[in-house]
C-alpha cells in the first residue's frame, strides 16, 4: 500500500505513542560514524539491517524506520526511499519537502512521530517501528521508555570516529541474542540484541551479606515477562530454543529403549548444541536451575574430592552428578539414594528411593565407607592414574593432573589439539559409584577466546542437561580468566540423549513456556588460581525464570 508524504508537527500532548525499536552499529567505545557515513562496509551488517527492518509477519503490514534528516541524506538517492517500509524522517527545516514522494512522513520531533504511528492508518497498518538514526536522535532516544529493545552490530576492530552513542544500560536491558562473531572485509563484528526487562533503573546488584551465588530475586526480578514484541527472525534465535526443541523432539519420534532403572525412555542419538558465552551465561529459563548446586559441584570436582559429604555438608543436601546419582551410602548399601533440586523459595525437596543395596553389590562398593564415591570425575581430573584407596587419602602428587596440564598448554601452546580433559578411564570404572556421563572435553582457543567441547554420553534431558549446560559453561569462564582469555563457545555433544517416560508431561509443560533473556555471569577478577574460587566469587546477574517444574528422578 502506497503512502503519501505526511507532515505532523505536532507536539505531544499526551497523547498514545508507538513502542520502538533501535537498530544501530557500533564500535566497542560506541562510535557509529565519522564524516556523517559510516566508516565501515559491511554488506553482512547491510543484509540484517534490511532482513530485520523489512521483515513483517503479518504480509499486509509494513515497518517503520524513523530516521534523523542527516541519516536521510547519508542515504543513495537511488536507495531513498527505503523500499517496502515507510520512512520517517524528522526535521523542522521548511524546506525539506517531499510531499510527492510515497511512503515518507516528515515529522517535527520524535514524539510526533511516536504519536503519528499510533494513530490511524498506520496503528492498523504499521507492525514494527525502527529507529535508526543518526547520532543526535539516537543519544536521545537510546535509553527512551518507549524503547523495547536494540539490535546492535557489535563491531570489534578499532576503526576512528567522530560520532558516538552512550553505551547499552544493563541495569534495563539484557542480551537475548548474540551472533558468533564473523570477520568480513577484516572487520570482526556480531549482531547482538538487547532485550528491556525494566521501565527504569534497576537498583544495583548487591549481595546484602549473602554468598553471591544467592540470587537476589528484588533486583534480578523483570518488569517485562513477555518478549514477543521482537522480530521473529530475532525471537526465534534465543539459544534455549535448541534445548526446548531438541526435547520436543525426542519426545515426538525417539526412539523407545529400556534402561537400567526400569523407568522407559524416549531416545536419540547425536545431539550437538552450541551456546555463545561472550555476553550472556546459558542458564536455563524455561525452568529454575538450581544454581548454587552448579557451582559448589563444580568447585567439588576442581578439588579432586570423592567425598559425597563435603556437598552434604556445603549444601545441607545430597546434589546429583549430572543426570546421574551419588549414591552416598553406597558403601554398605544402607542409606537412600536422593536427587536433591531447590524450588523458587530455596527449599530443598529429596526423593527416597529404594534398592539402593542391590545397587551397591552391582557396583561392588559394598567395602567402602558412606559417602566415599571412588575415582570419580573429580579424582581423574586431579589424579588420572593414581591407584585410588578411599575418600580419606592424600593423593597429593600422585597421578597426572589433568586439569592443570589443560591449563599449562592453553598459556603456553594454545594451538595444541590435545587440550583434553578426560573422566573416562576404563580401569577405574568397576571402582566407581557409576561411570562418568560427561566423560571428556577438548579447549580450543582463538582470537583471545576459549571455547570448549564436552562429550555426554548419556544424557536426562529433563533433569541432567541444564545442570550440565552451566556446570561447563562455567568451567570455561573459569579456566579463560585463569588464562587471561574470555570466554567464547560451549559446544555440548550428547551420545544418548533421553526423556524418562515420567518426565514427559513435565517436559510438554517447559517446551509450552516462552524463555527470558540468559543472566550475566560476574566473576572475582582478582582469582588467576583454579584452585583458589570460592562460590562467593561468583555473582549471577539478571536471572528471573520461570518457576521450578517437580520432575521425579529414575533410580
Amino acid at each position: 500500500m502506497a503512502m503519501a508524504a505526511v507532515l505532523a508537527n505536532g507536539d505531544s500532548q499526551g497523547r498514545p505513542q508507538r513502542n520502538y525499536q533501535v537498530v544501530v552499529a557500533g564500535t566497542r567505545d560506541m562510535g557509529i560514524g565519522k564524516d556523517g557515513v559510516l566508516p565501515w562496509k559491511l554488506p553482512g551488517d547491510l543484509k540484517f539491517f534490511k532482513e530485520l527492518t523489512l521483515t513483517t509477519s503479518d504480509p499486509v503490514k509494513k515497518n517503520a524506520v524513523i530516521m534523523g534528516r542527516k541519516t536521510w541524506e547519508s542515504i543513495p538517492v537511488k536507495s531513498r526511499p527505503l523500499p517496502g517500509r515507510l520512512n520517517v524522517i524528522l526535521t523542522r527545516s521548511g524546506s525539506f519537502d517531499f510531499a510527492t514522494v510515497e511512503n515518507v512522513v516528515i515529522c517535527g520531533s520524535m514524539e510526533s512521530a511516536l504519536e503519528l504511528l499510533a494513530s490511524t492508518p498506520y496503528c492498523l497498518s504499521i507492525e514494527k517501528v525502527f529507529v535508526i538514526g543518526g547520532g543526535q536522535v539516537l543519544r536521545e532516544y537510546l535509553k527512551g521508555p518507549a524503547c523495547e529493545a536494540i539490535h546492535l552490530t557489535d563491531i570489534q576492530s578499532s576503526i576512528e570516529c567522530d560520532t558516538f552513542i552512550p553505551p547499552v544500560d544493563f541495569s534495563v536491558f539484557q542480551p537475548w541474542y548474540s551472533s558468533f562473531p564473523v570477520i568480513e572485509s577484516n572487520i570482526r563484528h556480531s549482531f547482538v540484541s538487547f532485550v528491556r526487562v525494566r521501565k527504569s533503573v534497576a537498583e544495583t546488584h548487591e549481595s546484602n551479606g549473602k554468598e553471591s551465588t544467592e540470587v537476589d530475586t528484588k533486583n534480578d526480578k523483570f518488569e517485562t515477562e513477555n518478549f514477543s514484541f521482537l522480530p521473529k527472525m530475532v525471537y526465534d534465535r534465543h539459544e534455549e530454543y535448541q534445548y526446548l526443541n531438541l526435547v520436543e523432539d525426542i519426545i515426538r519420534s525417539g526412539a523407545q529403549k529400556n534402561d537400567r532403572t526400569g523407568t522407559g525412555t524416549l531416545s536419540k542419538f547425536g545431539c550437538q548444541m552450541r551456546f555463545n558465552l561472550r555476553k550472556n551465561f546459558p542458564l536455563l529459563t524455561t525452568k529454575r536451575v538450581f544454581w548454587r548446586g552448579v557451582v559448589e559441584e563444580l568447585l567439588w570436582f576442581i578439588s579432586g574430592s570423592t567425598n559425597a559429604k563435603v556437598c552434604r555438608t556445603k549444601m545441607g543436601l545430597v546434589l546429583s552428578l549430572a543426570n546421574d546419582l551419588i549414591y552416598c551410602r553406597v558403601a554398605t548399601g544402607s542409606g537412600r539414594a536422593a536427587r536433591a533440586a531447590e524450588d523458587s523459595e530455596g527449599s530443598i525437596d529429596e526423593k527416597p528411593t529404594t534398592g539402593d543395596e542391590g545397587v551397591a553389590a552391582a557396583v561392588g562398593l559394598a567395602h567402602r565407607e558412606e559417602g566415599d564415591l571412588g575415582p570419580i570425575y573429580g579424582f581423574q581430573w586431579r589424579h588420572f592414574g593414581a591407584e585410588y584407596t578411599d575418600m580419606h587419602a592424600d593423593y597429593t602428587g600422585k597421578g597426572f593432573d589433568q586439569l592443570m596440564d589443560v591449563i599449562d598448554k592453553i598459556k603456553n601452546d594454545p594451538d595444541d589439539r590435545r587440550i583434553i580433559l578426560s573422566a573416562w578411564n576404563p580401569s577405574d570404572l568397576k571402582k566407581m559409584a557409576l561411570p562418568p556421563c560427561h566423560m571428556f572435553a577438548q579447549f580450543y582457543v582463538e582470537n583471545g577466546e576459549l571455547s570448549c567441547q564436552m562429550y555426554q554420553r548419556s544424557a536426562d534431558m529433563g533433569l541432567g542437561v541444564p545442570f550440565n549446560i552451566a556446570s561447563y559453561s562455567l568451567l570455561t569462564y573459569m579456566i579463560a580468566q585463569v588464562c587471561d582469555l574470555s570466554p567464547g563457545d560451549f559446544v555440548h555433544v550428547i551420545g544418548d540423549a533421553h526423556v524418562y517416560r515420567n518426565h514427559v508431561r513435565a517436559l510438554e509443560e517447559q517446551i509450552q513456556k516462552m524463555p527470558k533473556p540468559f543472566p550475566i555471569l560476574k566473576i572475582n577478577p582478582s582469582k588467576k588460581d583454579i584452585d583458589s574460587f570460592m562460590a562467593s566469587d561468583f555473582k549471577l546477574v539478571g536471572y528471573d525464570p520461570h518457576q521450578k517444574i517437580e520432575m521425579k528422578m529414575a533410580v
